[in-house]
């Protein structure tokens, strides 16, 4: 009843929240994602999305769909690959960024190692700046991470903003320096989180400096400060900081990125056929269950 394809656009816009991200994903036109999203719609005779000039959400039949889409694509990926006699093997080098360490992506992995048994992952959990060092460097084969701002490569997984978070008592004095919670660098977040305030003339000082998100956020619930942080992922007990003594943080991409992408030298160097192909197989299933990056764990949907 539900083609696969038109189930992996839909996917595609339901994580990019564009028409536009959705088709530049797929690599195929605007007007073939409309069509999709349409004959999907018409067979579920339901609307799955709201949209407009400046916004896509999802219906509330959107999100139910969401479910039946993955499971739907997941079991067509594991007929697809019993019935074509391929069988995943060797050792696949993935580094995730620091930001998905309280999200569903241990699920993601669970899943796709029961599938592929014979994958190895060695799983690499840090910054985001330092797994772009690495990927370069050769030492990874697939990475899940931020996109540096102006950076155009990798497969958008998913869209969202940046928010200033911290504790819901905290308050701000106008006439003191802004007291930061960050990441050490290379760290992204940091480094916008700087930017931002320099190009405003607001001072500020370092009140917590860890490279592991369970001491930065222990920091913001301790009320020390703010910390820039992406707002579908804000972490229990913080919440996003609304005031106008700080400047608006802009937009952030999380992307996938293999090793190829940094050169075919790279590809012959230090990632085999296996590899390959299992960083291919493992990108197919984050990107199939996107949306989930951003729900808690043990969320439902």
């Amino acid at each position: 009843m539900y083609d696969p394809g038109q189930l992996r656009t839909f996917l595609a816009v339901s994580q990019t929240l564009s028409f536009t991200g959705a088709a530049r994903r797929l690599g195929v036109r605007q007007s073939t994602v409309s069509q999709h999203v349409r004959r999907l719609e018409d067979a579920t005779g339901r609307p799955l999305f709201t949209r407009d000039t400046h916004s896509v959400e999802l219906t509330e039949d959107g999100e139910a769909m969401l479910g039946f889409a993955r499971s739907i694509l997941a079991a067509h990926d594991r007929a697809a690959a019993f019935f074509g006699g391929t069988r995943l093997r060797g050792r696949l080098r993935f580094g995730a960024s620091e930001d998905f360490v309280l999200t569903r992506l241990p699920e993601i992995l669970e899943t796709f190692r029961r599938d592929h048994p014979e994958v190895d992952i060695e799983l690499t959990v840090e910054l985001s700046g330092t797994l772009h060092e690495q990927l370069a460097a050769g030492r990874l084969d697939l990475v899940l991470a931020k996109r540096r701002p102006g950076d155009t490569h990798g497969r958008l997984v998913w869209r969202s903003s940046l928010a200033w978070i911290g504790a819901p008592r905290l308050r701000l004095d106008p006439d003191r320096p802004v007291p930061l919670i960050a990441f050490p660098p290379p760290a992204l977040t940091r480094a916008r989180a700087l930017e931002v305030l320099e190009a405003h003339g607001r001072p500020w000082r370092l009140a917590c400096t860890s490279a592991s998100l369970s001491a930065l956020i222990a920091a913001a619930r301790a009320g020390l400060g703010v910390m820039a942080h992406t707002r579908g992922l804000i972490p229990p007990g913080l919440v996003p900081v609304r005031t106008k003594l700080l400047p608006e943080l802009g937009g952030v991409d999380f992307v996938l990125l293999h090793a190829r992408d940094h050169g075919p030298e790279h590809g012959r160097e230090h990632s085999g056929t296996a590899a390959r192909e299992a960083a291919d197989a493992l990108a197919a299933a984050i990107l199939a269950s996107g949306d989930r990056l951003h729900r808690p764990a043990g969320a439902d949907g």
